[in-house]
């Protein structure tokens, strides 16, 4: 495993190649590197030993690294990082013990977007479908933590925040990364953690997926970001306290909450902080002193069955209050209707509008229609196949008689489908026909990838496995394995750095 390889490309010079002082690199290395960056600005990053050094006494227990370098020395000795640099940081002591800076202010640049799923019930091969089907593509590294797995989604070149308009760029980075997240909720992607802040480090102890070639243009992934907000009718953002000409604090959600008890606290489960910040930040919005808003919530922790320290809900408020926050997202108030409030406020519905027509049962109808078949031939086969081996094989006159479809139905059920695959090798008499569902068989080329001890980009690995298919299905295949790995085959020519690790 080439660690140094994973982070240079990580970091793109965002970090000095080497320290700057007490260096164990030759002169000359060290003054070649010095000149490469000078056209660049580098930053530090922070890391901590243990999880337990966030919560110490004095702030988080850590150390500031400012070169590859340095994290190559410390890597195999660290729990948690910043993948992505900081302009700004510091030690809080005398005995450089404790560190500070990493605020989303105080970002340099970002490198990378990480996903954090806080559970093992996924398997490595279904992220990386998941990641393929509902995202934007396959990781660049996928790093187990000890209760799930961290997505790394590295950058071609990094986004650059500029000192001048730095808000802004951080609330586009954010944005993208909050529809990553979203649309990776079938594995349990965890949409409220921290977009920019520590993740677990990648040593090649933990990493169970590395493709290096798997890396993301800015531009790109700012245009999916606009299409998945425009599916989803959700501007960037949201302008006036108001709704209906009542102030926040006035609106029904707000109301709702503010007499709920039970809300509790718990790992990977929106709780008691958040509800506690968005009620803050809705009293911010409505230009509420601050301590009218605290003791109203303080007030309020102390109802819960399960309350918070005094001293954390004045650090939640002080947080809310501290300027950086416009006011109160709406994902956020509805998780906490979802997650607590059950029927005592219904969210908005949008109207449909207009009829509809029903259609008859099945049994009602002289003609199935050829929805229903495709259900039915996927079922057939996947009680008859497996991961291991995904095709079953039969000709399309046995596949006729053991469902009882018409043989012309079954032409134009196949010549259209898109979930059922055909391979056809041979000819005449000595043709042999197979089967497959597309689900069964993207699971298959995934976990024998994994498996594959031969380095190699996905691209080039599947494209053998689709000799003797008979389109629409394969076309399908094409879609969603080739199109979006085809562009990183110019940049293995740039990248020849390719690791394939195999799942644990």
């Amino acid at each position: 495993m080439n660690m140094a390889a994973i982070y240079e490309q990580l970091f793109r010079s965002s970090i000095h190649r080497y320290k700057q002082k007490n260096s164990t690199a030759s002169q000359t290395l060290q003054e070649l590197a010095n000149r490469a960056e000078q056209t660049t600005i580098q930053g530090g990053i922070f890391a901590v030993r243990q999880k337990e050094d966030f919560a110490s006494i004095g702030g988080v227990k850590g150390m500031i690294l400012t070169s590859l370098e340095s994290l190559l020395v410390h890597s195999e000795s660290l729990s948690h990082f910043t993948p992505n640099p900081y302009v700004s940081y510091h030690y809080t002591n005398e005995a450089r013990t404790h560190v500070t800076g990493f605020s989303n202010e105080h970002l340099l640049q970002i490198n990378t977007f990480v996903v954090d799923i806080d559970t093992k019930k996924h398997s490595v091969e279904e992220i990386l479908l998941t990641t393929m089907d509902d995202s934007i593509g396959m990781p660049t590294l996928i790093v187990e933590s000890t209760r799930g797995y961290q997505l790394y989604f590295m950058l071609e070149t990094p986004f650059y925040l500029s000192s001048e308009n730095k808000a802004h760029g951080i609330h586009i980075a954010k944005r993208i990364s909050q529809n990553i997240k979203r649309s990776l909720a079938n594995i349990d992607a965890d949409e409220y953690c921290n977009d920019f802040g520590f993740f677990r480090t990648p040593t090649k102890h933990n990493i169970r997926f590395c493709q290096l070639e798997h890396i993301y243009n800015i531009a790109s992934l700012i245009d999916w970001s606009m299409r998945q907000d425009d599916n989803a009718n959700r501007p960037l953002y949201t302008c006036g306290p108001k709704v209906n000409n009542l102030r926040v604090t006035e609106q029904p959600w707000f109301k709702a909450i503010i007499q709920t008890s039970n809300i509790r606290g718990h790992k990977g489960q929106f709780g008691r902080n958040n509800a506690i910040f968005t009620l803050a930040l809705a009293c911010y919005q409505d230009q509420w002193p601050f301590d009218k808003t605290y003791n109203l919530l303080d007030e309020w922790n102390s109802m819960l069955q399960t309350p918070l320290k005094d001293s954390e809900v004045r650090t939640i408020c002080r947080s809310a209050y501290s300027g950086k926050y416009n006011g109160p997202q709406k994902a956020y108030i509805e998780q906490l209707l979802i997650e607590y409030v059950d029927a005592s406020i219904e969210l908005p519905q949008l109207a449909t509008g207009g009829w509809y027509k029903h259609k008859k049962e099945r049994k009602d109808r002289v003609r199935s229609h050829l929805d229903e078949w495709e259900a039915d031939i996927i079922a057939f086969i996947e009680t008859r196949t497996s991961v291991e081996t995904p095709f079953i094989q039969m000709s399309q006159r046995e596949l006729c008689q053991a469902l009882g479809i018409a043989k012309s139905t079954l032409n134009k059920l196949l010549n259209q489908s898109t979930a059922i695959i055909r391979k056809v090798s041979g000819t005449g008499r000595s043709a042999i026909t197979q089967f497959a569902t597309t689900a069964l068989f993207k699971i298959h080329l995934v976990k024998t990838f994994i498996a594959n001890k031969r380095p190699s980009t996905f691209v080039q690995f599947v494209l053998p496995q689709l000799t003797h298919f008979v389109a629409p299905a394969v076309v399908a295949l094409l879609t969603t394995f080739i199109d979006d790995a085809t562009p990183l085959i110019e940049r293995r020519r740039r990248s020849p750095h390719a690791v394939l690790v195999h799942s644990a």
